[in-house]
């Protein structure tokens, strides 16, 4: 009996331990540049064609300008105003969103051997580069940036879909006090590697065919971070990731959705060389301490591109479901 009463008290015991004390999820950081897109049932205008764009831009269509039909045709994807071209027999009447006004356009469209053309490049969602920052192996799910895409508004982008692609860095604008600077990349359209479930305010989740390498890390609970050294993974040159030295200067208490769980200081010089500290691109960067995972670069201080936040892992795997 009294045996029994010791094993009922162990048991207890472990019912009363917090989960992160003894299970830890493992997952590969990895640090890798993709290419990023994410569709949403919106088209705009993102360009005018040089040759062809001139009849469009006279008839007072601009470049930001949201088109909500096309002839009597509901316009949910750049197909949908291709279809009503085809349909228009010569003059085409679009409604568009610009801001919040609403108003219709009569525009002429240039004829073509291969049928009538506005002259516009559109766009359907939003697309760029960014940093992978965990996957995991046994599922093939990622989680990357860290922080939301957002709409050109401020506004979370509502995603219908998306896909990954593969990229590599083609150079880098560094970084400088009131200047924030940026990885420039190029993404290959023709590699999908995987596609994108959710757009989120704490990081953009999908799900890879690619084997991303990598040792699997654990991920750390909020009470193993502390102030002091740690490190960074990230791609600034080619698409091979390599690690950096960074010190963590300061944890915030919990329950922050912004994003800046960590301020994060840039302490290695090659780094700090090539891009000048944190740049655009480098949102996602998985931040290592002690060998465990602790969370992902989101932001730079822009007075300071030496200087930026981190969110904690812990808040970034609430999010990817």
């Amino acid at each position: 009996m009294k045996k029994l009463g010791m094993l009922l008290t162990a048991l207890l015991l472990l019912l009363l331990l917090p989960l992160n004390a003894w299970a830890e999820e493992l997952l590969v950081p990895v640090g890798k540049i993709i290419g990023l897109q994410l569709r949403n049932d919106t088209v705009t205008v993102a360009a005018f064609d040089d040759a062809m764009g001139s009849l469009a831009r006279d008839s007072g269509l601009r470049i930001g300008d949201e088109i909500l039909k096309a002839g009597e045709r509901t316009v949910r994807t750049p197909g949908d105003v291709r279809q009503a071209l085809e349909e228009c027999g010569g003059v085409i009447t679009l409604t568009v969103r610009r801001g919040s006004k609403q108003s219709t356009l009569e525009i002429t469209p240039r004829k073509t051997a291969e049928g009538y053309r506005l002259g516009v490049f559109l766009r359907q969602g939003i697309a760029g580069i960014g940093t992978v920052t965990w996957y995991d192996p046994e599922t093939g799910k990622f989680g990357a940036l860290g922080h939301g895409v957002n709409e050109p508004g401020g506004c979370l982008l509502k995603m219908t879909e998306g896909n990954t692609y593969d990229a590599e860095i083609l150079s880098v604008k560094k970084g400088k006090a009131g200047c924030p600077g940026q990885l420039k990349g190029s993404a290959d359209a023709g590699s999908v590697c995987g596609s994108l479930y959710r757009n989120s305010p704490q990081g953009v989740f999908g799900v890879t065919r690619e084997q991303w390498t990598g040792t699997p890390v654990p991920t750390a609970a909020l009470s193993d971070l502390y102030t002091g050294a740690a490190s960074i993974r990230s791609t600034v040159t080619g698409s091979t990731p390599r690690d950096y030295s960074v010190e963590i200067l300061k944890i915030y208490p919990s329950g922050r959705t912004d994003g800046r769980d960590l301020l994060l200081k840039i302490t290695d010089p090659a780094l700090l060389e090539a891009t000048g500290g944190i740049v655009q691109g480098m949102s996602g960067s998985p931040i290592l301490q002690d060998g465990k995972l602790v969370g992902a670069v989101t932001h730079v201080l822009v007075g300071d591109p030496t200087m930026g936040y981190g969110i904690f892992i812990e808040n970034m795997l609430a999010a990817a479901g």
